[in-house]
């Protein structure tokens, strides 16, 4: 298959293949729904420590309502709980990027070798596919016409 014309800094270097473009393109894929999840980890960590400051605050109000013995259970038993056995959100999060993270970020990069340091090659090969020539809405990129 030859190469279409792309946009400079997303030609295929000579000799990368249709296969490994593709194939690093899915990897990349992959990783971005590791930065998806990621993000939803960082949610859950910052969900639960609100969560934590107003059940405090519940147990203060509650306090102040006449109610210590229960005010005293929620600050006791709940207000600084670990989430998971030993650890707070804080520490789920270093684990998984410490543990996965990092690691799947270094070798998605290592990947783009295989590609000539290209990133995205699977993407801009895509435009290239879908894009009308010589609409001005579809430029190969932003200093081109047609």
């Amino acid at each position: 298959m030859s190469d279409p014309v792309r946009a400079t800094e997303h030609q295929a270097p000579s000799g990368v293949s249709d296969e490994t473009i593709e194939a690093v393109g899915k990897l990349s894929e992959g990783f971005e729904y590791i930065e998806r999840a990621r993000g939803h980890l960082y949610t859950f960590h910052q969900l639960m420590g609100r969560a934590d400051f107003l059940v405090e605050e519940a147990a203060e109000m509650l306090r102040d309502a006449g109610h210590p013995d229960f005010a005293d259970k929620l600050a006791r038993e709940l207000v600084g709980r670990n989430v998971l056995d030993g650890r707070w959100t804080f520490q789920v999060v270093e684990e998984f990027d410490d543990t996965y993270y990092d690691f799947f970020r270094d070798v998605e990069r290592e990947s783009r070798e295989l590609t000539g340091g290209i990133r995205h090659l699977y993407e801009a090969r895509m435009k290239e596919e879908r894009r009308s020539k010589g609409h001005p809405a579809h430029t190969a990129d932003p200093q081109t016409e047609g």
